[in-house]
């Protein structure tokens, strides 16, 4: 209910062109989303670090944060390990020879920004000549697989249920991803008289012949609803930190036999092996759009602490995003980072630069990074830095870059870092590649680790 006209905040809201309906707070005149702080020290929430406290205010504040109950109850769950797949500074030793200016665990994308910022022109064309190396020596063979599984007709004619949520971006992308996965045989398509999906008909009493499926980063999980939809399964987990309305829940919990169990916990503190019911199972793990290090979060818990109880990973198929926000901590395969001579500041650097790929709706008109050859504007450019000093910053080299240049660029830094996670997923056992499994028109995050057992169809 508004408050009272005399009671209300004073705070101005332009573009609803009045005043903030919500009741102002004593002694003051604004409520209290609209109150200037307080003079004082304001600390991280050491429950739930995303809200700061008054460092006066902290002891009676941990007793009420709205995330206590749930941390408490979390706390209390075998597969909740705090910081498992958070991963480690590792590379130590290789790091302190190559000079780091960023001790801190998390680098801020306003620090990556002024690490760009503040190299020397020539540190700035020497990095860009690692990523052109790297780049050349294994990013040349991503192929299109832009798939449209049979078994995913019943969502592509629109014949689900009218109350599931359909777009057909999001249902294009879903196909693709199960299609990708079905390519590999980690996946097979449901008879219709079937009740689930065998993978081998000879043993059809055998649960374990059936795949769990484990989605990472599920949101409302209609990832795995066109799943269990189109494929058969008898588990699902969904794997999410965040609360969300509007879920596939409901609708997966009304299929028979189909077990559902929604986790939500933070990625890195899951550990994969100490969920009971999925001991010994054959799983596919899937995501779509993991952001930054929730891929590499995603690949630890599953293949980094493999024994004889551990769930066996059948197959996976990842989109990764939003490579800006990778961190050098968390990030896979940072030895294979190192061997293409690129430190951990230039890694955090080449986090930036992949910004540079989706900050315009050039996305789609990217004629193919592999075509543009950066080396040559960069020596254009060390040319013209000989014959202009006043061309002295990296600041200034990167305004004059063309707006193509740099979305290049980002495209190259993501799949730079992309090439590193499918080479760290080939180490642990399993035949993996990348593919673009859908066209960047729909959308430009459009790339995909595929990984199976070996002798798959790769």
């Amino acid at each position: 209910m508004a408050a009272k006209s005399g009671n209300r905040c004073n705070f101005w809201l332009p573009k609803k062109k009045r005043s903030c309906s919500n009741t102002r707070i004593e002694s003051s005149m604004f409520c209290g989303n609209h109150s200037q702080r307080l003079d004082g020290e304001w600390i991280p929430c050491p429950i739930d670090p995303s809200h700061s406290v008054l460092q006066e205010n902290l002891e009676g504040h941990v007793k009420r944060c709205p995330l206590l109950k749930q941390t408490v109850a979390l706390s209390g769950q075998l597969f909740y390990q705090k910081g498992i797949n958070a991963g480690n500074e590792e590379e130590e030793e290789e790091e302190g020879k190559m000079g780091s200016c960023c001790p801190d665990s998390v680098v801020t994308s306003e620090m990556k920004r002024n690490l760009l910022y503040s190299m020397s022109v020539s540190k700035f064309h020497q990095l860009i000549k690692k990523i052109e190396t790297g780049h050349g020596g294994i990013c040349n063979d991503i192929e299109d697989s832009y798939l449209s599984p049979e078994a995913c007709n019943v969502w592509f004619n629109k014949e689900i249920d009218r109350k599931l949520p359909f777009q057909e971006k999001h249902v294009l992308q879903q196909g693709s991803i199960l299609g990708n996965l079905e390519k590999i045989g980690a996946l097979k398509r449901c008879d219709k008289n079937v009740e689930c999906c065998e993978i081998d008909p000879e043993e059809k009493d055998d649960d374990k012949n059936v795949p769990a499926v484990v989605e990472f980063g599920a949101g409302r999980g209609y990832l795995t609803q066109m799943l269990a939809d189109c494929y058969g399964v008898k588990k699902v987990y969904l794997v999410e930190r965040k609360s969300y309305k509007l879920k596939a829940d409901r609708s997966l919990r009304q299929k028979e036999n189909l077990v559902l169990e929604r986790m939500r916990i933070d990625i890195e503190d899951l550990n994969l092996n100490a969920v009971e019911s999925l001991s010994g199972v054959p799983y596919v793990a899937i995501g779509k759009h993991l952001c930054g290090p929730a891929t590499d979060l995603s690949l630890r818990c599953c293949l980094s602490r493999q024994d004889g109880e551990s769930p066996v990973l059948r197959g996976l198929a990842i989109a990764t995003c939003c490579h800006h926000l990778c961190q050098w901590k968390s990030y896979i395969n940072k030895e294979y980072i190192i061997s293409l001579g690129i430190s951990k500041d230039e890694f955090h650097t080449i986090t930036w630069f992949t910004s540079w790929a989706v900050d315009d709706d050039h996305g789609s008109k990217v004629p193919g990074v592999d075509g543009v050859d950066l080396l040559a504007s960069n020596a254009k450019e060390e040319e013209e830095e000989v014959e202009d000093d006043s061309f002295s910053s990296v600041e200034e080299v990167v305004k004059k870059m063309k707006p193509m240049e740099r979305a290049v660029l980002g495209f190259k830094c993501k799949q730079i870092i992309d090439a590193g996670r499918m080479k760290w997923v080939k180490k642990h056992g399993l035949d993996s590649k990348l593919v673009k499994y859908i066209p960047a028109s729909i959308s430009p995050e459009n790339t995909l680790l595929v990984a199976g057992k070996p002798n798959n169809s790769f």
